[in-house]
Parts: structure tokens; sequence; C-alpha cells
């Protein structure tokens, strides 16, 4: 059964923290405008988070709901991360730094390319503490039939995210190459955050 404000808490919180600017962000959208094993980078990075997060909300769900204390230290430890998280992603909107794309061409094999995304996606701590640590526990404070909702809607952020920034750069290279659009995803990350935030903090 799908419970779609749940659904819908899982993909605001998962749009969040996978549009800001990384490591990873940054490879999918240099393959895109490649145009080189857009499919195999863009379908790799989903099926990691999809994992991922699943097992966090899974596991990192089971154990918070079992102590009180690890209730509370996850309410408000991920109450004040996104906190954190957004501050900083608005603090990237006035920074001077860009993202460089570097769309110079090269000729990789599909082997080369499968290994490059899966370093870059599971080499990256900020992938686990995105997807284990902070969707898991957000989703583990759910009640048991609403947290795959969650995940869900987390897994579909994921994918609707990492299709558009591939698939999208192809046609939308010079836009998506621009400083400016990437500040106005960051604004856009930081304001969600923020509500974010505020919504884990004083929720019943």
């Amino acid at each position: 059964m799908l419970f779609p404000s749940t659904f819908l808490s899982g993909l605001g919180l998962g749009c969040g923290l996978i549009m800001a600017i990384g490591a990873q962000n940054a490879h999918v959208l240099r393959t895109g405008l490649r145009r080189s094993h857009v499919a195999l980078t863009v379908f790799t990075c989903i099926a990691i988070d999809a994992a991922l997060i699943c097992a966090g909300v899974a596991g990192m769900g089971a154990m918070v709901q079992a102590s009180p204390v690890l209730l509370a230290l996850a309410r408000w430890g991920g109450a004040a991360f996104l906190l954190w998280y957004g501050l900083r992603s608005w603090g990237a909107v006035f920074a001077k730094s860009a993202l460089i794309t570097d769309v110079a061409l090269a000729t990789v094999g599909a082997r080369q390319a499968l290994v490059s995304v899966l370093a870059l996606s599971l080499l990256n701590p900020h992938v686990y503490l995105d997807t284990v640590v902070l969707l898991g526990a957000v989703g583990g404070g759910f009640p048991a039939p609403e947290r795959p909702s969650f995940a869900l809607g987390a897994m579909a952020a994921s994918t609707l995210w990492f299709c558009t920034l591939g698939f999208g750069a192809t046609r939308l290279s010079h836009w998506f190459a621009r400083p400016a659009a990437w500040k106005c995803i960051d604004a856009l990350t930081g304001a969600t955050m923020l509500a974010l935030s505020a919504s884990v903090a004083f929720a019943h």
C-alpha cells in the first residue's frame, strides 16, 4: 500500500540530498555532455542509490525504532544535519566557484566507464551519509507499513534526477554548463533542506 504523504517526504528529502553538487553528479553531467555511456552511468547510479536506500531504511529503521534514545538522536541529529546542509547549499549560491564540466571528448570503453562510476559512487562517503545514515534514519522513524513508501519516494527522486542530469545534459548542455544554473539548484536544495529540517524537528 502506498502512503502518498510519506512517499512525498521521501521524494522531497531525496531530491534535496541528491541534487547537491558533488563528485557523482559532476561525473554524470560530464558523461551526458560527452554522450559517452550515458545509460550505463545513469542506471548504475540509480541502482546503487536504490540498494543503499533500501538497506538504510530497513536496517537503520529497525535499529532506531527499537530504542527511544536512538529515535531521539535520529530526529534531532537528522534535523541538525539538514539545517547544516541547507545552510551550506545557500552558501554555495554566493560562492565564486563553479562546476567545471570539461566537455572535451574522450573515448572510453564500457568497462572503464562502469569502473569510474562505481568508484565515484561507492568510494564517496557522502553517498553513505545521505542514503544509509540520513535517509535510513528518517525513513526508520515512520511506522513500518509506511517505510516502503518513503524508500520508493527517495528512489524516485534518484531516478528522476539522474535521468534528467544524464540524458538531459545531451540536449541542455549549454544551460547546465552555466554557473547560474547550478546556483539555482543550490538555492532550491537549500530551501528544501531547511524546510525538511523544521519538519523533522517539530514532527510529533
